[in-house]
Parts: structure tokens; C-alpha cells; sequence
């Protein structure tokens, strides 16, 4: 049966480990609180009869539950990610947990200005009478993926322990460094060997993402020329002035505050440099991978427009791959999006077909060969101090997950 309590004391122990990505380092993985967190849940595996239990030396995570009665099921997988976003402190989170939460608005305790309302969150209301945790506003929670990484856990202490049913092999799968666009960099797809796969990466309750952005990563560096201001007049070369006019050539239209839906947009999200040398990365998105050919070609645009205006000012754009919208792939093994909706009709709930707009490590892992949808896990206002979970909803996506390996159980390979 499942154990909520279990659930939640694991959840509160994860995010506990500072596990904040960091696009700067040059180690994988980017953080040491991800391999610290990864031998936690090795520990926890092994305690809980798991097999083929590893840590690689990249930090990435294996275990097996063995087949119970029916070997030659196809194998299925699950996946979650030990780190967590740069955007907001990972360190020192202090989770709040509200039980029989009342609906309304919740001011922060660590800092008050900080308010969790239902005009920041709109399924905040909707909660009322679960157990809900925060944070206490100074950091992020880490339900970002530390809410999957929990179900996950509890997922298999509940096969192993009180074998429910039968079932072919499963398969667990923890990465690392997704935030930053690497977290199935140095997972091997043989080691897995799995039919299929399923990331708990999403937010909410009942979604079935079967959509990603297709994404890349432009980094625009400004080379100019420093020299005294004293002396400057005809000489100095500004790479600050060059960034600050070409992000101001950028359509606004295409921000992400003005998009919504499936439109895609260009996002500055990261800064930094001097006079003499300045750089910008921008995140390309868009779900029809063909329109960030149009994006790249606008950012070149751009950029000689820039040096026109700046005469001696080089600007040099450089592209870089990220991942691909899941939806082409998934085709080619419809049963992976099938039985996710099956499985919430056998709780007698209504799947909801979604697309993110962002991307998980199942869309990475779909476009290698293994289709990766992505499950609901309980998340709000990732990224955000006004992050909170849901603990009810993490235990709906555990009772999903065993209904999408009882389905697999009867199906061919």
C-alpha cells in the first residue's frame, strides 16, 4: 500500500540537499549535492531490495525492480532528476508543510513579502484540504524534480514490498543536471534497456505531457575595445552599449512574457562582461523545430545590425543545440502516451493531453530511441520562492505509475 507519510519524509529529506545546477562548472555533475543526494538514494534502494543498484562516475543513477511473475513483459522505465534550478537558491531550503491547507493565500515565514496567492498560482485554491508544502520564501522548494524523485521511491518501496500485482521488470532512472540541458548526456541507453520510459517532471495533477519545446541555446559575445574614458573619444568601443542596443532590437512580441499557448519566443536570460568583452545567452524556443532556424537567422540579423551602429564592435552569435519537441518520436511507440491516459482512467480519472513549454529529460530521451512521456507530479510555481508541492497529488502520480505498469505487464514487446 501506498505510504503517504513515507512520501513526504522522503521529499522533505531530498530537498533538504543542495543540488543547484550550475551552467558555469566545468564537472558533471555541475554540483556535488547531486552526487551526495545520489548515494542517499542508493542507500535507500538497497535497503529496500532493489537490484542492479548504481552510481556511475558521472552521477547518474540505475536500480531494478525484478520482474514479479511475468519476466518477458516489456521493460519499463521511470525517470527523475536530482538537481535543481540556477534561477532561484537551492541552499539552505526550509519546506513548510501545511496540513488541511484552507485555500487561501500564504504569506511566507521566512520572508513576508513573499505571498503564495491564487493570482500568482491559480491551482491554489484547489488545494484546500490536502497537505501542502512551501518554501519559506528565501529559497526554492526543489519539487523541481525532487517531487518525482519521492514518487519514484515510493513507487518502488510499494512493488517491492507489497508486490500488488504482477509485473514485468522496472526500471529506475536518476540524472543529473537536466535544469541546464545535460541530464541524459552520460545515461546509457543499453545499460537501461528499457521499452519505454516515463518522467514524473510535471506539474500538477492528471497531465500527460506528449509535447516539448524544441529548443537551442544562443550565447552572443560582443568584443569591443577598452581604453582610460579619460582618453576615449574616438577610441573606446563599448561591449556593454553593443549588448544593451542589440537586445533592444530584439521584438518584444517574441518575449516570454507576451507568448503563451504553442507560440514559441527568443528569452535573454543571462548577462555578464565589460567594456572590453560582454555576453548574452538567449534560449531559442519554439514547438515547431524549424522556426529556430528563423530565430538563429534574426539574432544574426541583428547583430550586424549592431556593429553597423557601432562601427569596430564585433558581434559573434553562437548556436547550440539543446533537445526536441517528444511529439514526432512518440509516434513511432503510440502505447507509451496510450496507457498513461489508461492508466488514469482506471482510477476513474480524465488524463489531460498537455505540452510544456520547456523540456524535460524525456525529450532528450525520446529523441535517442526511448519514448519518454512526462507525468504530473505535484509541482507549482517551479523555479519561484513561491514554489509549493502538493503531497496528495504526489501520491495520485504513484497510484499512475502503478497502473502504467500493470498495463505494460499484459502488453508485447
Amino acid at each position: 500500500m501506498l505510504n503517504s507519510e513515507r512520501l513526504l519524509q522522503r521529499f522533505l529529506q531530498y530537498v533538504h540537499v543542495d543540488t543547484t545546477a550550475n551552467a558555469a562548472a566545468e564537472t558533471y555533475p555541475s554540483s556535488p549535492g547531486q552526487i551526495e543526494l545520489g548515494k542517499i538514494v542508493v542507500a535507500q534502494l538497497r535497503e529496500m531490495g532493489a537490484v542492479d543498484i548504481e552510481q556511475s562516475e558521472f552521477g547518474i543513477v540505475m536500480a531494478t525492480i525484478p520482474a514479479n511473475g511475468i519476466p518477458d513483459a516489456p521493460v519499463v522505465a521511470f525517470n527523475a532528476h536530482f538537481d535543481t534550478s540556477p534561477e532561484t537558491s537551492g541552499k539552505n531550503v526550509r519546506p513548510q508543510v501545511i496540513r488541511h491547507f484552507d485555500g487561501r493565500d500564504i504569506v511566507l515565514a521566512g520572508d513576508p513579502t513573499k505571498i503564495i496567492t491564487a493570482a500568482t498560482c491559480s491551482e491554489l485554491p484547489s488545494a484546500a484540504g490536502q497537505t501542502i508544502i512551501t518554501t519559506d520564501g528565501t529559497t526554492l522548494l526543489g519539487g523541481d524534480d525532487k517531487a518525482g524523485m519521492a514518487i519514484m521511491m515510493e513507487l518502488a518501496n510499494v512493488l517491492l514490498e507489497s508486490k500488488p500485482f504482477e509485473h514485468g521488470p522496472v526500471r529506475l532512472l536518476f540524472t543529473c543536471d537536466e535544469e541546464i540541458g545535460l541530464g541524459v548526456k552520460h545515461v546509457d541507453l543499453e545499460k537501461l534497456a528499457s521499452h519505454v520510459c516515463y518522467t514524473f517532471d510535471g506539474g500538477g495533477i492528471d497531465m500527460v505531457d506528449n509535447e516539448t519545446f524544441s529548443a537551442d541555446l544562443a550565447v552572443v559575445t560582443f568584443s569591443g575595445v577598452n581604453i582610460h574614458p579619460s582618453i576615449g573619444k574616438g577610441k573606446m568601443i563599448n561591449a556593454i552599449r553593443g549588448q544593451a542596443d542589440f537586445l533592444s532590437r530584439l521584438p518584444r512580441e517574441l518575449s516570454p512574457e507576451q507568448t503563451e499557448g504553442r507560440d514559441g519566443f527568443l528569452h535573454p536570460y543571462q548577462l555578464e562582461g565589460g567594456v572590453a568583452h560582454s555576453s548574452v545567452q538567449i534560449l531559442l524556443r519554439d514547438f515547431e523545430t524549424a522556426r529556430l532556424s528563423d530565430y538563429a537567422q534574426l539574432l544574426e540579423q541583428t547583430a550586424r545590425e549592431t556593429e553597423q551602429a557601432f562601427p569596430g564592435l564585433k558581434v559573434e552569435v553562437a548556436i547550440h543545440k539543446q533537445y526536441r519537441n517528444m511529439a514526432e518520436w512518440l509516434e513511432r511507440e503510440p502505447r507509451a502516451v496510450k496507457f498513461a491516459v489508461e492508466a488514469h482512467e482506471r482510477l476513474g480519472r480524465r488524463a489531460n493531453l498537455s505540452i510544456i513549454r520547456g523540456g524535460t529529460d524525456g525529450s532528450q530521451l525520446t529523441e535517442k530511441g526511448l519514448p519518454t512521456p512526462n507525468l504530473s507530479s505535484g509541482q507549482h510555481n517551479i523555479h519561484s520562492p513561491l514554489e509549493w508541492a502538493s503531497l496528495d497529488e504526489m501520491q495520485s502520480a504513484c497510484e499512475v505509475g502503478l497502473e502504467i505498469i500493470r498495463l505494460w505487464a499484459t502488453a508485447k514487446r
